[in-house]
């Protein structure tokens, strides 16, 4: 079942819901492509129409923020999970542990995304990792695509942030049996970022906590208003007859 928010069609799977769909995915072999989708992304797509097609089109799409789940409670959908990308890799990470997976991690400066993935191998012995920074030019491409193609991975993380790892996901499918845009969370794999205490967690502000943490973040914040009002919209809309 999916839930529409302001034309982005989200799906009201659980975070173990999305992550046994993912499993029967890589297990059968078949390709699959989750899209982590956060009010700025929903918010761009109703100016942009391709970014709304490579969403909708996507076999997964999950509520990354508490203002999707907000979103979708207002719109007469409670009870969505709220799937970050952050949080859906954490719990595949054992699945992939005991199901021995291949994954390519690609994004982020050069070093962090080797970084992530030696912590996670630390973590879990049995996931064999590759890496590619995301910072290539056109004319590297040929030889990251070569090299994710060698690799043969399970499951293909790609953080490029949005929408640029969706663009970029959607023009070279087949990689993998599951691509997944996990945006910023090789920083956070890293160490690099530090996410918030799981007490602020709980309270759903989070967001708050990374713009104190990262004040230049203001300016991505401002959409969130706007995204409000446009909910607010869509509901006043459906109620009238």
């Amino acid at each position: 079942m999916r839930v529409d928010i302001l034309g982005i069609t989200v799906d009201t799977y659980s975070m173990q819901e999305t992550v046994e769909q993912i499993r029967q995915a890589v297990e059968g072999q078949l390709q699959i492509r989750v899209v982590t989708a956060n009010p700025e992304m929903i918010y761009a797509s109703e100016r942009n129409v391709r970014i709304k097609k490579l969403i909708n089109s996507a076999d997964i799409v999950t509520a990354d923020g508490i203002g999707v789940v907000w979103a979708a409670r207002r719109l007469g959908t409670p009870g969505l999970e709220r799937v970050t990308g952050i949080d859906l890799v954490h719990t595949l990470f054992p699945i992939a542990h005991a199901g021995k997976w291949r994954i390519f991690f690609l994004g982020g400066k050069p070093g962090v995304a080797e970084q992530a993935a030696n912590q996670v191998v630390r973590k879990n012995h049995g996931i064999t990792c590759a890496v590619m920074h995301g910072y290539f030019s056109p004319d590297d491409e040929p030889g990251v695509l070569e090299k994710i193609r060698y690799f043969r991975p399970d499951v293909l993380l790609v953080g490029l942030g949005a929408p640029r790892q969706e663009y970029w996901l959607a023009e070279h499918p087949g990689l993998a049996s599951v691509s997944i845009g996990v945006g910023g969370s090789f920083d956070a794999l890293a160490g690099i970022v530090v996410r918030a205490p799981k007490r602020i967690q709980d309270l759903h502000l989070e967001w708050l906590y990374r713009l104190w943490k990262e004040p230049w973040r203001w300016k991505r914040q401002v959409v969130l208003p706007r995204f409000v009002i446009k909910v607010l919209w869509q509901g006043f809309w459906r109620k009238t007859p």
